[in-house]
């Protein structure tokens, strides 16, 4: 579903729907009615863009967005997404499609499909979700969005109709593809152009509706409260009126929110057999994390941290008692987070304190106090607690990060290199900064041609291709060695070929 946005804080969404170049080059009780049947829209394979150019193109605009600002690293809220992103799509008609689903830091209230399954969630739409459900059930969506092939379609529409804002982000990413050509990309594509694209991309009522259909159903295969979507929705027509004209209600407002087709949502939901549904309590702290993300500045910062501390402390019975314990536990940990934010550790590791003494378990709770740690240069009780949290919550990358960040902190180099290694061997992909640390502590130890292919491991992770390239052309020249210079010859030719092959693609579109 595309999404429009507005100006400067309220137009910031604007850099989202399609990501723009130049950041990135630098381095209520309704009637009862009876269903109706899924809108035809026609075959999704009859559409002229391919599955796999489709996801080229939203490969080739996320290679931009990574590196805007509003775009969130983090390991914790992408792996989260991600998780809940792949668990919905698995139950998707047809087969599971590819989806990445990524944080954006904006408290505007918007989610918004880019080509390809990219799925982007602002923070602001996290926080004002009131479960678990609720933002699945936007997530739902936007994958229906996917599944049912609407993007591509409304792609292919607009390349027959040659609108100038698709034409003109492409060249810009052809720009940015040249080397050396970077520079020249910043001028070409601005926000005006992304959201341009965005009105382009318009869904009608028809698609809402086979998304709505499609993405609840996904969503109760998927073990998530179906009701959920339909509160999420309810919440978002609120937030549309409230906010009218400052920005607030963004997703409403792009995507129709109608009374028939809250109708048709609930009656569907009726249908379905009645269960219980549990929601996991790492929700309540990815939604205290989103709102500490999403405060820009010191105003900000600060209201944020007043309502976390309203939140932690609303009445709830004694600690760890009531289905209300995770939820304050969550508030006292995005307190701290607040305090460790506005660097003041020591307020940070009181509200730390408060969180723990609920007795709940939680890896947000143990990496902030690595992360306090850190703040306080006490880096060898960080390196020993992150090494503890490894051992305990082995399929999170956060604590690995983290055990990698105080061996580099201890200048335990060597041990890095070895770590690091390791982490890549058991996730090659997943988590690309790890190649980037990666190359920093093989550059410590003089090891220059090792950290400049680390490097090029890294570019090539997350779509940079013609810096990849660059960075294994460096280290093709320091080599003497032939059998190294071969490897490397391979490597190049191989990104090379990728990177002709993808202008190809995008030269359609021009």
């Amino acid at each position: 579903m595309a999404l429009k946005h507005s100006k400067t804080h309220q137009t910031l969404p604007s850099k989202c729907v399609i990501w723009t170049v130049s950041a990135l080059l630098c381095f209520p009780a309704v009637s009862p009615a009876q269903p109706a049947a899924v809108p035809t829209l026609g075959s999704p394979a009859a559409a002229e863009l391919s599955p796999s150019v489709e996801r080229r193109l939203g490969e080739a605009i996320m290679v931009q967005g990574r590196r805007d600002p509003e775009y969130i690293n983090d390991a914790d809220l992408s792996q989260y997404l991600n998780e809940m992103g792949r668990k919905i799509a698995a139950f998707a008609p047809g087969g599971a499609p590819q989806v990445d689903v990524f944080g954006v830091r904006n408290p505007v209230v918007n989610a918004f499909a880019m080509p390809g399954g990219f799925i982007g969630v602002q923070t602001g739409l996290i926080v004002l979700a009131g479960a678990e459900s609720e933002l699945a059930g936007v997530v739902a969506h936007e994958i229906a969005h996917v599944t049912q092939r609407h993007i591509a379609r409304g792609l292919t529409q607009q390349t027959q109709g040659g609108h100038l804002a698709l034409a003109t982000l492409v060249a810009a990413i052809l720009a940015a593809m040249i080397p050396g050509g970077g520079q020249a990309a910043m001028g070409i594509a601005a926000f005006g152009q992304a959201a341009m694209i965005d009105r382009q991309l318009g869904f009608s009522r028809d698609a809402e509706q086979e998304a709505d259909r499609t993405g609840v159903e996904m969503l109760r295969k998927a073990g998530y409260d179906p009701n959920g979507m339909a509160l999420m929705f309810g919440r978002l027509m609120n937030a549309s009126s409230l906010n009218e004209g400052r920005g607030g209600g963004v997703y409403a407002t792009t995507h129709p929110l109608s009374i028939q087709r809250m109708t048709d949502m609930q009656n569907r939901i009726r249908q379905y057999p009645s269960g219980k549904f549990q929601g996991s309590d790492e929700f309540w702290f990815v939604r205290a994390k989103a709102r500490v993300l999403q405060a820009l500045d010191p105003r900000a910062l600060r209201q944020a941290l007043d309502q976390l501390e309203e939140e932690a402390r609303a009445p709830g019975g004694q600690a760890g008692a009531g289905e209300s314990a995770p939820r304050r536990v969550a508030a006292w940990y995005g307190v701290s987070l607040a305090a460790l934010a506005r660097q003041d550790p020591a307020a940070a590791a009181a509200a730390l304190q408060q969180a723990q003494s609920f007795k709940i378990s939680s890896p947000y709770l143990d990496l902030q106090k690595i992360d306090i740690d850190i703040a306080n240069r006490q880096y060898a009780a960080a390196l020993t607690a992150a090494q503890a949290g490894n051992k305990r919550w082995p399929s999170r990358r956060s604590f690995a990060l983290r055990v990698s960040q105080t061996l580099q902190g201890t200048n335990k180099d060597r041990e890095a290199v070895t770590f690091l290694q390791a982490q890549i061997k058991r996730w090659p992909n997943e988590e690309p900064d790890f190649y980037k640390m990666l190359a920093v502590s093989q550059d410590r130890l003089g090891e220059s041609i090792a950290a400049k292919q680390s490097m090029a491991a890294y570019y090539e992770r997350v779509g940079a291709l013609p810096a990849a390239v660059t960075q294994l052309q460096q280290a093709r020249a320091q080599s003497q060695d032939f059998y190294v210079q071969s490897q490397i010859d391979g490597q190049i030719r191989t990104l090379t070929t990728k990177i002709s092959d993808d202008r190809r693609l995008l030269e359609r579109f021009k």
